[in-house]
């Protein structure tokens, strides 16, 4: 049984990246989503905006790893923010009440469908002139 793949791509503007996730996050995949957005804090990155978008799934393992990058993103002075929750994950922040850590929503403040929560911080807007380039892809052996 083949392993579920994780696309990962990242797009810069100055201190701030658009990282778009595609796929699965789960035990297998979570340590590529954490590689990546530890790879934008060595970069100089401090805002992270990830979208989720064409992500199918994602377990406790990828919110473990959101957490863990949002922690450390803030240790360095910077934020990370979540974009269009896939329905997995915002059935595990609705029973967490750990949203607001991820989604910049008030304490107390979830919403019944956390993937169509207005975003207070929008993702930076992707430059045409530059593609997107895969930075991460593939299974986690």
């Amino acid at each position: 049984m083949p392993l579920p793949q994780l696309a990962i791509y990242r797009h810069d503007r100055r201190k701030r990246a658009l990282i778009t996730l595609a796929g699965e996050i789960d035990l297998e995949t979570a340590p590529l989503v954490c590689a990546a957005l530890a790879r934008c804090l060595s970069d100089g990155i401090r805002v992270l905006d990830v979208d989720l978008t064409p992500v199918t799934f994602c377990d406790c393992s990828g919110l473990n790893a959101f957490l863990y990058a949002a922690q450390r993103t803030r240790e360095a002075g910077g934020t990370l923010r979540l974009h269009n929750a896939p329905p997995s994950l915002a059935h595990i922040l609705d029973l967490t009440g750990c949203g607001f850590l991820l989604l910049g929503l008030p304490l107390g403040h979830l919403p019944p469908s956390l993937g169509d929560v207005p975003d207070p911080v929008a993702p930076a807007p992707p430059d045409r002139s530059v593609p997107l380039v895969t930075v991460l892809t593939g299974d986690v052996r």
